[in-house]
């Protein structure tokens, strides 16, 4: 319905670790259709693999750059993944609270990753040349200080426990989260292998993290796909462009295309005055 997605406050997305904004498009088609429903949306900008604080400082000049071209006085940010750490920071390390509206966040690890914890404990030498090898592709694709290493650590539930201490939500902050769970190891054939690792250590999940990882403030609930498949953390940003199933939802958890989740959550912004 158009206008449904006509809030208050522009929408800023912000993806997660690995990717960047530009012309691959991370959020595949979900820009799209909330303007098409009435939504101001914009980008973060931010590196794909850059430590929390300094992708943070990106974020503070994307959404100050927002305000100005707007005139709002706020932004409510959806954030994937790592992304939506870095607004944390953003809001309660930089003092953005007082221009953010609300923050709703689509996995993103909250409270540390077990499986990240085990990872960690390789040979540091292993983890030194993943990290410097990525680092360097990463370059490649236009991150301007890329630092893997910082990622891999700041997604351990030792940082984060200390993250969360030092980042107390803002009451100015309306907090929001919610999971997603593949229903199997063959849901996603990108995630396979990190499903099977993380269901070994920890539990169902969508291909990274469990709900029990990602939830803080409101919790609206774990969600998954209505056919075979689920909801990976890939399909999460609709990074495949194409619904998920054409089995209708027989109720609000479960979710056929990934672009309706996302008009959902717009419009419950735009009911409560945001």
């Amino acid at each position: 319905m158009a206008g449904e997605c006509t809030v208050k406050y522009p929408v800023l997305l912000v993806h997660g670790m690995g990717f960047r904004d530009g012309k691959i498009g991370y959020w595949g088609r979900i820009p799209g259709v909330l303007r098409e429903h009435g939504a101001k949306v914009f980008h973060g900008g931010q590196d794909g693999n850059a430590s929390v604080e300094y992708n943070a400082g990106i974020l503070a000049v994307a959404v100050d750059r927002i305000l100005k071209e707007t005139g709002a006085e706020k932004v409510n940010v959806i954030a994937h993944s790592k992304g939506g750490m870095e607004i944390r920071y953003l809001i309660s390390t930089m003092g953005y609270g007082g221009k953010i509206a609300s923050l709703t966040t689509i996995s993103t690890p909250h409270n540390g990753s077990v499986t990240m914890d085990k990872l960690m404990k390789l040979p540091k030498v292993l983890i030194w040349t993943a990290a410097k090898v990525t680092d360097f592709f990463h370059r490649l694709t236009g991150d301007r200080k890329p630092d893997t290493n910082a990622c891999f650590r700041q997604l351990t539930r030792e940082y984060m426990t200390e993250f969360n201490r030092l980042n107390p939500d803002d009451d100015r902050v309306l907090y929001r989260s919610c999971a997603f769970l593949m229903k199997n190891a063959f849901s996603d054939g990108i995630m396979t292998i990190p499903y099977l690792g993380v269901r070994a250590l920890n539990g169902c999940s969508d291909g990274f993290l469990t709900p029990a990882e990602v939830q803080h403030g409101e919790f609206l609930g774990v969600f998954t796909g209505t056919g075979r498949r689920g909801i990976s953390h890939c399909d999460e940003a609709d990074l495949r462009r194409r619904r998920l199933s054409r089995k209708p939802p027989p109720d609000e958890y479960h979710i056929s295309d990934i672009t309706e989740f996302y008009i959902r959550l717009v419009r419950e912004l735009k009911e409560r005055g945001f």
